[in-house]
């Protein structure tokens, strides 16, 4: 199976009282930029471009709640980047009106992570 099979079958599956919210986000991280992709880690649908970026977390039923991985993540400023871990920051969204409203940071935080991430590979070559 491919990825993408290998996500929609998870979501298919899926039993969570945010479900469409959790689809909202997972539209709007897709449509972030064009090198970001789609897999199943951590047994959850997570995001990734030459690097891993941000994975959901699902255990938790009260949000939507995103796992911000890349050490990179520390150096984007918003306020809906939460947490002062060494490498990692978390996000939630209670409510489609949330996901809305925090449509266009999200894409942002997104696009910020991937410009950051393209500008390490290329100083790698």
């Amino acid at each position: 199976m491919t990825d993408k099979e290998i996500v929609n079958a998870y979501m298919m599956k899926l039993k969570h009282p945010l479900k469409d919210e959790i689809e909202a986000v997972r539209k709007i991280i897709k449509s972030a930029g064009k090198g970001i992709k789609e897999r199943i880690k951590w047994n959850a649908p997570s995001y990734y471009c030459t690097e891993d970026m941000v994975t959901f977390n699902p255990r938790n039923h009260l949000a939507v709640h995103l796992v911000f991985h890349h050490p990179d993540i520390v150096k984007v400023r918003s306020p809906l980047l939460l947490g002062e871990y060494k490498d990692r920051r978390m996000m939630y969204f209670k409510d489609m009106k949330e996901v809305r409203q925090n449509k266009k940071a999200l894409e942002g935080i997104m696009q910020e992570l991937l410009k950051r991430i393209s500008k390490k590979t290329k100083s790698k070559q």
